[in-house]
C-alpha cells in the first residue's frame, strides 16, 4: 500500500473528457489520459502517480481491495455496489439521475417486473415502498425491456431523457441523483494521507472554481 506511485483508477469512457479539465486545473498531468496506445497502467507526474484504466462497474472494487489507492466513481456505481470506501470530493460532473420509469399511460401491477442493471438499488428501492417487485439484471437497453414484454418498469441513469421519449417511456419517480465521486481506499487515506491530500486540496479548489 505505501511506496511507489499513488495509483488512482479512471473510468475508461466518456467521463475521461470532462475530469480531464478539473485535474488540469488541479496542476496534474493529463497527458497519460488521452495517450494513444492501449497500455492500461501509465504514469504521470514524474512516476509520483500512476493511472490504471477500468470499466466504471470496476472501479470501487480496485479500491476497496488496495490495487488502487483513490479511484473516480459514479454514486449510482457505488450506491449498487456497496463497496466499503472513503468518498472525500464530489466532483460535480456526470450528473445525472436514477430513476424508476415505465410506458406512459401504463398500470402497474401489484409485483411488478423491473428491468435493471442496478438490481442491488432497484430491490431497496421497492422494498421501502412496500413493494414486491421482481427484479430482473439487463446490461445493456434496458429501455427495450417494458417494449419486448420483460418487464412493466426499468431502474436506469436518465440525463437528458431524450432515449426514454423516443421509445414512449416516461419517468416515474427518482431513485437518487447521480454525479461523480472521488474514493480511497480506508487504508490508503490514513497511510498515504499527505500525497492523497496534495492531489485532494488542489481538486477540490479546481471543483469550487468550476461550480
Amino acid at each position: 500500500m505505501t511506496g511507489g506511485p499513488l495509483t488512482v483508477a479512471v473510468p475508461k469512457g466518456r467521463i475521461l473528457k470532462a475530469l480531464a479539465p478539473l485535474l488540469e486545473r488541479a496542476g496534474l498531468d493529463v497527458g497519460p489520459l488521452f495517450a494513444d496506445d492501449r497500455r492500461l497502467l501509465r504514469e504521470a507526474e514524474g512516476g509520483r502517480v500512476r493511472y490504471v484504466f477500468l470499466k466504471p462497474d470496476d472501479v470501487p472494487t480496485y479500491v476497496e481491495y488496495g490495487a488502487a489507492d483513490l479511484g473516480i466513481s459514479g454514486r449510482d456505481t457505488l450506491l449498487e455496489k456497496r463497496a466499503d470506501l472513503y468518498t472525500p470530493l464530489d466532483l460535480g460532473i456526470g450528473k445525472c439521475r436514477l430513476v424508476v420509469a415505465g410506458p406512459r399511460g401504463q398500470k402497474v401491477p401489484d409485483v411488478p417486473r423491473v428491468a435493471t442493471k442496478y438490481p442491488r438499488v432497484a430491490a431497496d428501492h421497492f422494498a421501502k415502498k412496500g413493494v414486491q417487485a421482481e427484479v430482473i439484471y439487463v446490461g445493456g437497453s434496458v429501455e427495450l425491456a417494458p417494449l419486448v414484454g420483460l418487464a412493466h418498469l426499468i431502474v436506469d441513469v436518465v440525463e437528458t431523457g431524450k432515449t426514454l421519449q423516443e421509445n414512449d417511456l416516461e419517468v416515474m419517480e427518482t431513485v437518487a441523483e447521480v454525479s461523480t465521486l472521488v474514493i480511497a481506499n480506508r487504508a490508503a487515506y490514513k497511510l498515504r494521507a499527505a500525497e492523497i491530500r496534495a492531489i485532494l486540496e488542489p481538486l477540490r479548489r479546481a471543483v469550487e472554481g468550476a461550480g
